[in-house]
């Protein structure tokens, strides 16, 4: 493999994600276009055409890329649980358009923004119906994270994570 034709590689497809994600700021998903993509990018559609079929493709390889970047976060940040819900936040906070795209794509249905910690749940809640709580934590903090969002983050992470806190504390 060449090197190069490789970075060249990653080059066109992190400029195609970045006019992607700029677009998505103002304009819904069908709206855009490959050739609005390529105005932006000064990219060949051939260029667009060999890393992806089309923008809904763009849309699910971006998609997975931003899970699985969140996912990576988690993993390297083994926090506690009394930092965790903080540092969540503080990277929402850090990474808000990037977030506003995950949610904007309506992928939060497809993929959880949040792992959930199902042996704590277990402690609280026991094993019955812990599918529930669950999926209610889930949407919960979903709900919340894209609220705050909408809001311009205007609330400090420490704030929103003792509203998190709160609400799973106060059962």
């Amino acid at each position: 493999m060449n090197t190069k034709n490789n970075s060249r590689r990653r080059q066109s497809v992190e400029k195609i994600e970045k006019a992607f994600v700029q677009l998505l700021q103002t304009k819904e998903l069908k709206d855009i276009s490959v050739a609005e993509i390529c105005k932006m990018t000064g990219l060949n559609r051939s260029t667009f055409y060999a890393n992806f079929i089309d923008i809904y493709d763009l849309a699910d390889k971006f998609a997975d890329k931003m899970a699985e970047d969140f996912t990576e976060f988690l993993n390297s940040n083994n926090a506690s649980e009394n930092t965790g819900a903080h540092l969540v936040f503080k990277h929402i906070y850090e990474n808000q358009i990037f977030y506003k795209t995950y949610f904007k794509l309506g992928y939060d249905r497809k993929f959880k923004v949040l792992a959930y910690d199902e042996k704590r749940a277990k402690s609280d809640f026991g094993d019955a119906d812990i599918k529930y709580h669950i999926e209610f934590f889930r949407n919960g903090f979903n709900a919340i994270v894209k609220l705050w969002l909408a809001g311009g983050c205007k609330e400090s992470p420490e704030y929103m994570a003792e509203i998190i806190k709160k609400e799973y504390r106060g059962r």
